[in-house]
């Protein structure tokens, strides 16, 4: 029996966007049954310290840090680069097969998708620039070519890089920007980290989100999702078929294949719509301030009465901006938020019914049967079939 091959991965698992090209390997092991014997951090870091001492067959590792670009550039082993693509063609390493996520066309479906709610001014929140930050920087010169090319001008902060004892002051600044801002406008942020900054500074700024500020991010990361009030609308990277691709790759080189000129770019999957991106134009500011905060709260069991006092005007006078602007009354607003909400929590076969009914805020899963067989004529376990049904059969 031949002897399992010794891989190296080098990747950060705290982010998403590593661990999602970590299950992209593990998937190509299993689909493929290649014997691998991986080696990876145990706290899943990647460190390059000892890795020329390593003895291995092969490495596969993420090339947006410069770190790592520079421990692997003389490795005597197959090495596949995993990272962000460049519009200069001299930014890829020499003679290192390169799979590479797509910016240009993640930004692009971003930016249409704004573009597509009705939007005619755009900006973009980034990062610092460090050269750890360059696939950031490459989005950014992709949105700016797209609005240019529209003869539009966009708006770029980069804030500040996260840290605790700076974060009083980052999101002070930010909160000037997102005011100093013309609106409405569309935000594109570089990751769904960033953009859950921005979202938070246009709560703490009091900005309507997303009729005044629509925001995509870009990762589709489930924690950014579960830390943000109003539910985030984000890109969706091919970052498993990265993963997938570079196993490949290397499962090739392996076995005498001449891979050295590869460079493959993956382009997103697709964009998950929520929230935060769907500009709706709004004529009454009461209804836009009243929206707002329903979006963050209708899920903690809000009233009308409590809609109004936020606004600033009698419940009277805020039903009767309701009924003019959208042809049903604030209740009405609430509760469709509520069933919204349960029907997305509905579709994941984790979370009990019972929970289901508190997060999105019923008072008891009797009272959530009773709505839902009112409002669909169904039971939410009803509606919760339907729903898995729908997706097994695509």
């Amino acid at each position: 029996m031949t002897k399992p091959h010794r891989i190296a991965l080098l990747f950060n698992a705290n982010k998403v966007y590593d661990r999602q090209v970590i299950a992209g390997i593990g998937q190509y092991l299993t689909s493929t049954r290649v014997k691998w014997d991986l080696f990876m951090e145990e706290d899943f870091r990647s460190r390059t310290v000892g890795i020329h001492q390593w003895r291995g067959d092969g490495i596969i590792a993420d090339f947006d840090d410069p770190v790592v670009c520079e421990a692997l550039a003389s490795m005597p082993i197959p090495v596949v680069a995993v990272g962000g693509s460049y519009a200069d063609e001299t930014h890829y390493p020499h003679n290192i097969p390169y799979v590479a996520t797509d910016n240009q066309k993640l930004v692009r479906l971003a930016y249409d998708h704004l573009i597509e709610q009705g939007l005619q001014r755009f900006a973009f929140y980034g990062l610092p620039p460090s050269p750890g930050n360059r696939w950031a920087h490459e989005r950014e010169m992709a949105f700016m070519q797209m609005v240019r090319a529209d003869g539009l001008e966009g708006s770029v902060y980069r804030g500040s890089s996260t840290s605790a004892g700076g974060w009083g002051r980052a999101q002070e600044e930010m909160v000037e920007w997102v005011r100093s801002l013309p609106k409405p406008i569309g935000i594109i942020a570089t990751t769904d980290a960033r953009a859950r900054h921005l979202l938070q500074a246009c709560i703490v700024a009091d900005v309507p989100i997303p009729e005044q500020i629509a925001i995509v991010g870009i990762d589709n990361d489930p924690i950014a999702q579960l830390l943000c009030r109003i539910p985030l609308t984000s890109v969706i990277q091919g970052a498993e078929e990265m993963g997938r691709m570079a196993a490949q790759v290397l499962h090739q080189m392996l076995h005498g294949g001449d891979c050295s000129t590869t460079r493959v770019l993956v382009p997103p999957v697709g964009i998950n719509v929520q929230a935060t991106s769907l500009h709706q134009p709004l004529k009454s500011a009461y209804v836009m301030r009243a929206k707002h905060y329903i979006r963050q709260y209708a899920c903690l069991g809000i009233k009308t009465e409590q809609v109004a006092d936020y606004v600033g005007i009698s419940r009277t006078l805020l039903e009767e901006h309701f009924k003019r602007e959208l042809k049903q009354s604030v209740h009405q607003t609430i509760l469709e938020h509520k069933l919204e909400m349960a029907r997305q929590m509905l579709t994941d076969p984790s979370i009990p019914l019972s929970d289901v009914a508190v997060r999105s805020g019923f008072t008891s899963l009797q009272y959530m049967y009773a709505v839902f067989r009112r409002e669909f004529n169904c039971t939410p376990r009803q509606y919760m079939e339907n729903a898995r049904g729908s997706v097994r059969s695509h």
